[in-house]
């Protein structure tokens, strides 16, 4: 049945194209650079330069089948859904299954390398592990205590994913931030090194007998260094959030491959040509010979000495830390989306009641990271996780080769070129890599090959007859109603989430209606934790349903044309912020409980974020005056021009009868004639915005502001208060006089800020919003 587009529900979209080119790059930057180029550079020799201009290439053939696909299916789950829709079964469970284990096994690569740098800062600051771990029978103390360490911070990171909690945007920009510039002083110091003479031999020297490995060890750093590439699919799973999801899904994977495989071939040559190992021994052998901690020894050498050393381990923990919370959050994802289709057994489908998480994928895939942490070393770690991924892109390539056969009919944003040609070559290159990771560690491998015979079983014996007969509806409609507004040009927006306040809040704003004319939109947001797909929140949509229902019920009794609408979005504030652009708002009524969230925020996190970014007028109800007479208003002032708004609200309010308003305002000059004076001839030069006779003006002498209007807020019925712009009278006045006012007082009070203009430095625009007030 149709959705009436008057009552819709819809995904809310936040991510833009920097903002998911910046998650590409900060997944792809990320442990596997830090952790790789030292093992890559023992098996490859001088030609691990051009081992990552080779996968650059290779990837980026995939990349396109990725881009094609996830241009056209922008829903979360990535490459396990595009195999499933496909290719026949056992195909899409594998893909799934693959996907999971190798997001998994990649969680204890991060997990083990963060144990490892954590061990070296420790061991610098003094800490001997030999004589802490004295009491174990251990031969290796370090290695053991970097296991120790990967195991407590998996379960953190598991802790934190049950817990719904995820770094904000913010946070993720700040990171990557910090891993590019961490890698950057790496490059800029080594480059200097290498150019000005400061290595004790002619930085050529190092690249001697570049092809001495020959092809078979180019082949296996190929593979093993694969996985530093793979995080643009992260980009395809995040499709139901994405803004413009068929231009900018392609466009973000590939500025993040433009951005990121360079960075990579310079780290390489720096390495390479800057590192000085004492002796005769190559660069690449003793970079080979320092393993996972090469990168962390080569910037000793040339960049700043023990100081480098100490910079670039707190990149590499702050990477690692961030593909820690990515790669537990992705795995968990795979395995819930699985068990929600009954490929994995409904456990893994489960949402806890109270955190709205898939608790039991989060602790599942928990063990199983932390199992393989433990288990196994890092090089078989690494080339397990090489050899999943690459088979997980042999079937995304082989689905974009069937899709465009079967199902020439979908709407697909960008299309590979030189079709079939380029997925066929991209599945044979990615076939191959896998094969030849075999000669280099082979455990990992039969670890590979292992879960995948035990996948087969387990689909066969299992997955096979608990899946669905019929068909899932689509995480995200192909469609979505399209509002068209009524021909009134006033449009406000009530964004609805209390049950107690609602009926209130809506009587207020069909008073504005009343008196501008307008149609209302009643919006509720259901926020999805962030280890949930939006489409997850489709399941809550009956209870904001019925607190909308009560909305709209009283708009509709005053004959008030009435719209509602349902928004899924893991980022509340966004998803209003974009409601009142999408629809044209001219006017926003908030509820406020008059709380503070921290000492930093005025109103709240979320009530903050909106003030600051909303494109409208904007009125937050305090105790809303829809249920009591009015017969008095009070709006202190401190200068006419900000109090526009609140003046056209106390009209709006009284329009059909002639109560006064009082314009109030507190002054420590004794003479308060000439301030009188100025208020009467500001209000007559807006005649033909507001009545000036309507209003009252009172100016009180006193020392002490927040108690001279708290003393005439008792003699009003209802309080409107507008805020100046100017910074230190702007924090006195709306700070903490409207919480103060709310706790000394139950007259109701309305806060306005009229809209002037959005204007954002270049600051906020890169890092997101900052502390805000009403302006």
């Amino acid at each position: 049945m149709a959705e009436d587009p008057k009552h819709a529900t819809e995904l809310a979209r936040d991510m833009g194209l920097m903002h998911v080119t910046m998650i590409g790059v900060g997944a792809m930057i990320g442990a596997g650079i830090f952790v790789l180029t030292g093992l890559a550079a023992g098996v490859a020799g001088p030609a691990l330069l051009i081992v990552f201009a080779f996968n650059g290439f290779v990837t980026g053939l995939t990349a396109m089948s990725y881009a094609e696909l996830g241009s056209c299916f922008p829903e979360a789950g990535g490459g396990y859904l595009w195999v499933k829709e496909a290719l026949p079964q056992p195909n899409g469970f594998l893909s799934g299954w693959i996907s999971w284990f190798a997001h998994a096994v990649a969680c204890s690569l991060y997990a083990v390398a963060f144990g490892t740098f954590s061990v070296d800062l420790l061991h610098m600051a003094g800490i001997d592990f030999n004589r802490l771990l004295s009491f174990t029978s251990s031969s290796e103390p370090y290695i053991l205590a970097a296991k120790l360490i990967s195991v407590f911070a998996t379960i953190l990171f598991v802790y934190i994913n049950f817990r719904g909690a995820k770094e904000t945007g913010q946070a993720e920009s700040l990171v990557t931030i910090l891993k590019i510039i961490v890698i950057a002083m790496f490059i800029g110091f080594g480059l200097y090194a290498i150019f000005a003479g400061k290595t004790p031999e002619p930085w050529p020297d190092h690249f001697r007998g570049f092809f001495q490995k020959g092809p078979l060890g180019i082949i296996m750093a190929m593979g093993l260094t694969f996985i530093a590439f793979e995080g643009y699919e992260i980009i395809a799973q995040c499709g139901e959030e994405v803004k413009n999801p068929k231009k900018n899904i392609p466009l973000s994977i590939f500025l993040s491959l433009l951005i990121v495989v360079p960075i990579y071939i310079l780290v390489a040559f720096v390495a390479l040509g800057a590192a000085a190992p004492e002796g005769d021994m190559p660069t690449w052998q003793y970079l080979g010979e320092k393993g996972e901690m090469a990168m962390i020894e080569a910037a000793e050498h040339f960049m700043l000495g023990k100081l480098g050393r100490i910079i670039f381990l707190i990149g590499g923990l702050f990477s690692t830390m961030s593909a820690l919370n990515a790669t537990v959050y992705s795995s968990s994802r795979v395995s819930f989306a699985m068990g929600r289709d009954h490929n994995l057994p409904s456990v893994f489908g489960k949402i806890h009641a109270k955190k709205r998480t898939p608790h039991m994928a989060v602790f599942i895939s928990g063990m199983m990271i932390v199992m393989m942490a433990v288990l196994l070393p890092i090089e078989d770690i690494a080339s397990a996780t090489d050899a999943m991924f690459l088979l997980l892109f042999i079937f995304v390539n082989l689905a974009v080769i069937n899709l465009r056969k079967n199902r020439p009919d979908l709407d697909r944003g960008f299309r590979v070129p030189l079709f079939p040609f380029i997925p066929i070559l991209a599945t044979v290159l990615n076939l191959i890599l896998a094969v030849f990771l075999f000669f280099y560690r082979p455990l990992g491998v039969w670890v590979c090959l292992g879960y995948l015979a035990f996948g087969i079983g387990f689909y066969y014996l299992y997955s096979r007859r608990k899946e669905f007969v019929a068909k899932a509806a689509p995480a995200v409609h192909a469609e979505h109603p399209v509002f068209e507004a009524t021909p009134r040009d006033f449009h406000i927006l009530v964004p609805v989430a209390n049950d107690k306040t609602v009926e209130n809040l809506q009587r207020f704003a069909v008073s504005m209606a009343k008196a501008y004319s307008a149609d209302i939109t009643a919006l509720n947001v259901i926020q999805v934790p962030a280890q949930l797909p939006p489409s997850e929140g489709r399941k809550y949509v009956d209870s904001a349903r019925s607190l909308l229902g009560k909305a709209i019920e009283v708009a509709e009794q005053e004959h008030i044309p009435v719209y509602s609408l349902v928004k899924l979005t893991h980022n509340v504030p966004k998803a209003i912020i974009e409601t009142c652009a999408e629809r044209k708002i001219d006017l926003m009524v908030l509820g406020w409980e008059g709380e503070r969230a921290t000492r930093d925020r005025v109103f709240g996190t979320i009530t903050d974020e909106i003030i600051l970014n909303t494109l409208c007028d904007i009125a937050m109800v305090c105790r809303s005056p829809a249920d009591k007479e009015i017969d008095r208003i009070l709006i202190p002032i401190s200068n006419i021009k900000f109090a526009i708004l609140s003046l056209k609200i106390a009209e709006a309010i009284l329009k059909e009868n002639g109560t006064p308003i009082v314009l109030y305002h507190a002054t420590h000059k004794v003479d308060v004639f000439p301030i009188e004076k100025k208020y009467r001839e500001d209000l007559e030069k807006l005649k033909n915005e507001v009545d000036p006779s309507r209003y009252e003006i009172v100016i009180k002498y006193t020392h002490n502001y927040a108690e001279a209007i708290l003393a005439e807020i008792q003699h009003n019925d209802l309080v409107i208060m507008g805020a100046p712009e100017e910074g230190l009278v702007r924090r006195a006045f709306f700070g903490d006089l409207p919480l103060h006012i709310v706790k000394e007082t139950d007259v109701p009070i309305i806060l306005t800020k009229r809209y002037t203009g959005h204007v954002k430095s270049w600051f906020q625009k890169f890092f997101g919003s900052r502390k805000t007030m009403l302006d």
